[in-house]
């Protein structure tokens, strides 16, 4: 894209949401919770944030106040703490939290929620438009701890909604529809972003525009639901509670399957990583356990919080871009992802068999922004350029580039001395805070730009493998559901030019 067109893009990108509205049916921020507010996570800022756009239930809203007071006073509790499971009981919240839907597979999809009690649970799931109903029982091992659990037994590429009941009372629901066979040739829609920043979370326009797409699943790229907690777990475990009972996380977590890598803000402090000489191997440990209990990932035997997963003729690969780095030795080779995480990435791409591999960073990959600070450009471009060559000298098709931390929204190309591509897309919009500059100095390989105050926006790619060739199409869409960027990219332009 030619110079010309993306300054009238980034003059675009500043004008009111309005200007790209479709729909009159849109909530009100009730609460203006600037980045910085959110960042300092008192009580009070927490609570506008609660309630920016809808007043919560009187019974949820003092769970959060009751459980909240407890987690300030002890850093050495959970959810299983008798003062929280009183708490629940007392405000009649029978879950915690949850539904979360995650993995999602052709026959079936894993279900997380923490009950605040150890009664038995039932989800019952029946296919739309069919009477046929399945149900799984779930039985609770201990009060206020997360429980997971997979339904399976289900048919490919099928719609289907679920009830969760306990002593015969709905207390969760939603739909979810399970991919396609693997050797089935169906596209699908995936979205992803990030940098809610606790802000976005509360959002029901842009979960209901998100909800209106029908992703298969979404993948949130970090900065999400903790800010800045650094190693009081406890106001992590708040930060999570703060999430879990809203309304909005509510409808998408429970409609959606997500896949969720951290960033700086969730994991310690603003461009904080690895080990800083104030913190211990104990505290990432925690970190990586807390992190684990309060998302719907597929399970690894990984140290870190990196994972692999398929989903029909994609392979999803979130890297963890924050706790493998090693603090003093920043700029030198390993110094990133750490020797182990590489391997890893490097045999997870060599046997996929899917079509499209797609590589979540939490932040850049390119240094197009900000001279690529606090990501690859100043850590470890050694090991950038060797995934790189690795997957043009073996061979790799289909790889796409997502990252996250750079608030706002672009998409580059990063041409190789091969005559070769990659495509990397960063929407990291879901919280419509400020940012760099949306359009590089050098943008002859930029396709799109656009600062992050006031976008509130998600990225999203369909897939579509019928025609003479596969093709890709990334959509920028708004929290009104306006397409306000659409890039077609041919399955020629993502396979190494050796192939």
């Amino acid at each position: 894209m030619r110079l010309k067109q993306l300054i009238g893009l980034f003059l675009f990108a500043l004008i009111s949401n309005t200007a790209f509205c479709q729909t009159t049916e849109v909530v009100s921020k009730r609460y203006d919770v600037t980045l910085r507010q959110a960042h300092m996570g008192s009580l009070e800022i927490d609570t506008m944030l609660l309630e920016s756009y809808t007043t919560l239930p009187a019974n949820v809203r003092q769970f959060y106040l009751d459980a909240r007071s407890v987690f300030e006073k002890d850093k050495k509790i959970d959810f299983t703490d008798s003062r929280i499971v009183k708490a629940a009981a007392q405000n009649k919240m029978p879950l915690m939290a949850g539904p979360m839907l995650g993995d999602i597979k052709e026959n079936g999809v894993s279900i997380w929620l923490r009950p605040s009690n150890k009664r038995p649970i039932r989800i019952k799931v029946t296919a739309l438009g069919t009477k046929t109903e399945k149900t799984y029982t779930l039985k609770p091992a201990v009060a206020g701890k997360e429980e997971r659990i997979v339904l399976n037994d289900l048919s490919p590429a099928t719609k289907y909604k679920y009830v969760v009941l306990s002593r015969g009372t709905k207390i969760g629901g939603g739909a979810f529809e399970t991919t396609s066979k693997i050797d089935d040739k169906i596209g699908l829609r995936l979205a992803f972003a990030s940098d809610f920043h606790k802000v976005g979370l509360h959002n029901p326009n842009l979960v209901d525009a998100i909800l209106k797409r029908e992703p298969i699943a979404m993948m949130l790229l970090g900065d999400l639901a903790v800010d800045d907690r650094e190693n009081n777990m406890s106001m992590h475990r708040t930060d999570y509670l703060l999430r879990d009972v809203s309304e909005a996380w509510q409808n998408l977590s429970a409609n959606v399957p997500l896949y969720a890598a951290w960033d700086d803000h969730d994991y310690l402090n603003n461009d904080l990583s690895g080990l800083p000489e104030w913190f211990t191997k104990e505290d990432r440990t925690e970190l990586r356990n807390l992190w684990r209990e309060n998302w719907n990932n597929p399970k690894t035997d990984i140290e870190g919080i990196n994972f692999n997963t398929r989903i029909g003729q994609l392979e999803i690969i979130m890297l963890d871009t924050r706790s493998y780095r090693t603090v003093e030795q920043r700029g030198q080779y390993d110094s990133y992802l750490g020797k182990e995480q590489l391997s890893w990435l490097k045999n997870v791409l060599a046997k996929s068999t899917a079509p499209f591999k797609i590589i979540s960073s939490g932040t850049m990959w390119s240094d197009y922004i900000s001279n690529g600070k606090d990501s690859w450009g100043t850590w470890d471009t050694q090991a950038r350029e060797e995934i790189y060559k690795f997957i043009e000298t073996e061979n790799i098709p289909g790889v796409l580039l997502l990252s996250g931390d750079r608030h706002g929204a672009r998409g580059f190309t990063i041409p190789r001395d091969s005559g070769f591509e990659f495509y990397e897309f960063g929407p990291a919009s879901l919280g419509g805070v400020p940012g760099p500059e949306g359009i590089a100095k050098d943008s002859s390989s930029q396709m799109f730009g656009y600062l992050g105050l006031g976008l509130k926006a998600f990225g999203e790619f369909t897939f579509n493998m019928e025609g003479t060739e596969p093709i890709v199409t990334f959509r920028l869409i708004d929290e009104l559901g306006n397409i306000m960027e659409e890039h077609t990219v041919p399955y020629s332009k993502l396979t190494p030019v050796g192939k």
